[in-house]
Formats: structure tokens, sequence, C-alpha cells
């Protein structure tokens, strides 16, 4: 794994993904600010359909890239399901997404800590439309960043500790 990576926890990954069990299957996912990739990985092994890696640094994109090809999942080969990994900063993809149409049911963000990025982040998204109506943003953040409990059109509908970090769970209308 990539210096300076912090990948999401197994309990936390486990607590948001039996959250998620109603709304996964056949999704539209997007992995911003991947990191390891560890919870697109988790989209799919749970039976999402397309997910979207999001991941500036070279090194841990092809980690991902590497990850799904060990999972037998080639981008090229797979008509019925979706898996890329996009190569950018995080809050320049969003707008990239709205640019190209590109709309998701879930969104799951994890800027790096210390940065007041996903405070930013859910901005962003505001202005960009790439959430589908009735879906999900999730945010995986530390205590020092506090977050709203409304932005536009989201809604804090679960706010959950696990120790020093938080998962902070919109609704979009």
């Amino acid at each position: 794994m990539p210096f300076g990576i912090r990948p999401t926890g197994d309990l936390m990954r486990k607590s948001l993904f039996d959250f998620l069990d109603p709304y996964i299957e056949g999704s539209d996912f997007v992995d911003i600010f991947s990191g390891s990739g560890s919870v697109g990985l988790e989209a799919i092994s749970r039976g999402a359909k397309n997910v979207t890696f999001v991941e500036k640094d070279p090194k841990a994109a092809s980690v991902i890239e590497e990850n799904l090809m060990l999972l037998a999942l080639p981008l090229a080969e797979r008509k019925d399901r979706y898996f890329d990994v996009k190569k950018s900063d995080g809050l320049a993809a969003i707008k990239a997404f709205a640019a190209e149409k590109k709309t998701f049911d879930i969104v799951f963000i994890d800027p790096p800590y210390g940065r007041e990025l996903a405070k930013k982040a859910l901005k962003t998204l505001e202005g960009y439309d790439i959430v589908k109506p009735n879906s999900l943003v999730i945010f995986q953040h530390e205590k020092h960043e506090a977050l709203p409990q409304a932005q536009g059109r989201f809604s804090v509908i679960r706010v959950k500790k696990f120790g020093s970090s938080f998962l902070t769970i919109y609704g979009s209308q």
C-alpha cells in the first residue's frame, strides 16, 4: 500500500455496508479519494453494478487497478457491469462527472484528514449535479471536521463515530 494511505477500518467498513445493504445491489457507486480502494471493492463484492474509483495518487490508483484484475474483473470484459479508475483529484472529478452528466446512487467520500476537504467536497456536490434523487452521500471524516446537518438538497440521516473518525450519511432529495 502506498505511503500515507489510511484505509477504512474493518469495523467501520462492515458497519457502513450493513447500513448500505438495502441500497447497494445494482447501484451506481463512486468512491472518491479512494486510497486503497477497499470501500469500492467492497461495493463490488456486495453487488454494486457500476463502481468508479477516484484516486489522484498514481501508485494508489495502480494498486486499485491491480486488485480489480486479481478479482477477475477486467474493465473491458464486463458488459453487464462497469468498473473504472479515474486518476484525478476528488473535487475535480466531481466537476468532470457533472460535465459528463454522470450520476450516482451512492457517493462515498473519504478525503485526506487535516485539510477540511470533506466540507469542500460537500459544497462541490451541492454545486454539481452528480447525485441521483433519493440517493446517499457518505463522508468518512475526522471528528475535528464537523459537517452541517443540511447542505442544499442533502440532509444528515445518520452519524456514527469510530474512534476519532466519523461516518456522516446524507440523503439527497
